[in-house]
């Protein structure tokens, strides 16, 4: 396996987390990620979903790194996650700096890693999908 495919194993195994807070521990959720807002348990069950699906899709990648449409597909959700994540913190602000620099680091790595690596590993290479 490449190394960008153990680091999205990293990086999904690590979503795992957001995942179980999301279903069964609200409030580590809340102080983990979110502050200055009331979350309610379907604001959680919500993000563990999405978490889940981002999770997925970053362990698939990591064995189908070939596979253009997932690695956009992946590609995205980071860009997706990191812009979500952005505009809690600037326009709504429920979230805090730390958490928003947690954020920054694995989808900002992800997001930088998989553009330089995006025609590496496909067997012919391709200047558009």
């Amino acid at each position: 396996m490449k190394a960008l495919g153990w680091w999205l194993i990293a990086v999904g195994t690590l979503r795992l987390a957001s995942v179980w807070f999301g279903f069964f521990d609200i409030w580590a959720l809340r102080l983990a990620v979110f502050s200055n807002t009331t979350m309610t348990e379907v604001h959680g069950r919500t993000f563990g979903t999405w978490t889940l699906l981002t999770c997925t899709l970053c362990y698939i990648c990591a064995f189908n790194l070939e596979n253009k449409p997932l690695y956009l597909a992946t590609f995205l959700s980071f860009i997706y996650a990191l812009g979500h994540f952005l505009t809690e913190y600037l326009i709504y602000r429920t979230m805090e700096i730390k958490n928003l620099t947690t954020v920054g680091i694995f989808a900002g790595t992800s997001i930088v890693w998989m553009l330089l690596q995006w025609n590496s590993h496909s067997k012919i290479h391709l200047k558009h999908f």
